[in-house]
């Protein structure tokens, strides 16, 4: 794929990853590990995917304050003005809409990839055709998201659907409606219809036409971050940013725009995605054993185990007999034992361990 330097890649990397615990933790969230045992972080492999289509100087990671030295550390290609570090979490709207008015201040004419940094893509060339189909699109003024063909009735994605009738994998489709993430029997609906999606929160669009968007739909983000843009890439900018986001509502790109707006279409995308948003998501994408256990760490040791997930430290001896359907983890000597079933219940736990702690 060509490389334009009208292209933008903004990288997402400001969330916690609370479900990847013990190795995911406020001071190094799973963007920032390397949890396929691959030797790069989650989010060096999503910057070099956008460097495939990206000049270098025009890849901006959007993060947290806490974050920024981790980011520089990791991405050392990068220069400090290419780190944008919002002041406090408010959600996807309030950082998309800062750095697509930062970078339209320096390139009125920028195309923007909007990406999470915690994502997994497995086959590479799929995935730049479909950027460069929407990119396409969002040539046009579309507001562009990338969609993923469905293989299972997932209750933990939002879902996009589109016309029954032109179901192309060779162009942006129209969006009819988005979803909120479904209940069970609502997903497997959605499965059979077979003109729904999963929402990958990928987007892509023209800086003009997210400004545009923001303008009708959601109008005080438009105040906020668009009435005076000179600010950006001044040495007054990080002052007004603090300002813009102590204003602003904490709203996600999805409610604030995407879901209001008529001009969304969407790309069928089929390049092996998945989001990672828990352990049991990536042991779909590790190679198995013949009794289906998953194994990153050189030193691990199954007797009589099946359909298990088990990550070790790089030289720590393991030994696990008898365990089926579990997922162990070690890191900076915490250790999770859990029932695959009980994934989802991750979150509580980790409340009723912090309540603890505090008592």
């Amino acid at each position: 794929m060509k490389k334009d330097n009208k292209v933008y890649s903004l990288i997402m990397a400001g969330g916690i990853g609370s479900r990847f615990w013990p190795m995911s933790t406020p001071q190094k969230p799973k963007q920032f590990l390397d949890v396929l045992g691959v030797g790069k972080s989650l989010l060096q492999l999503t910057f070099d995917r956008m460097l495939a289509f990206t000049e270098v100087e025009n890849i901006y990671i959007l993060t947290n304050e806490d974050y920024r030295f981790l980011v520089l550390e990791q991405l050392p290609l990068l220069t400090k003005e290419q780190v944008i570090c919002e002041p406090e979490r408010k959600n996807t709207a309030p950082c998309i809409a800062f750095a697509s008015a930062k970078i339209q201040a320096l390139n009125p004419e920028a195309s923007l990839v909007i990406t999470p940094s915690d994502h997994l893509v497995v086959n590479s060339h799929k995935f730049n055709e479909c950027i460069a189909l929407a990119l396409d699109s969002a040539s046009t003024g579309s507001l562009v998201t990338l969609g993923i063909q469905p293989v299972r009735p997932d209750t933990g994605y939002g879902y996009i659907e589109i016309d029954p009738n032109n179901r192309s994998s060779h162009s942006a489709q129209p969006v009819v409606c988005f979803r909120e993430k479904p209940d069970a029997a609502t997903a497997q609906q959605f499965l059979n219809a077979g003109n729904y999606c999963w929402n990958a929160g990928i987007f892509i669009w023209k800086a003009t036409a997210i400004m545009e968007a923001f303008r009708f739909h959601a109008a005080d983000l438009y105040r906020i971050f668009y009435r005076d843009t000179s600010w950006y890439n001044s040495p007054q900018e990080p002052e007004f940013m603090r300002k813009a986001f102590v204003e602003c509502a904490d709203i996600s790109i999805d409610f604030a725009v995407m879901e209001h707006a008529t001009n969304v279409t969407v790309v069928l995308s089929d390049f092996d995605w998945s989001d990672l948003g828990t352990w049991g998501s990536l042991t779909e994408h590790l190679t198995k054993d013949a009794l289906g256990n998953a194994v990153i760490g050189e030193k691990v040791h199954l007797f009589d185990s099946e359909n298990c997930l088990v990550h070790m430290p790089q030289g720590k001896v393991a030994l696990v007999d008898g365990l089926k359907d579990y997922i162990l983890v070690e890191s900076d000597h915490m250790l999770l034992i859990l029932r695959k079933e009980n994934e989802q219940q991750l979150k509580h736990y980790l409340k009723v361990l912090e309540t603890a702690k505090i008592g």
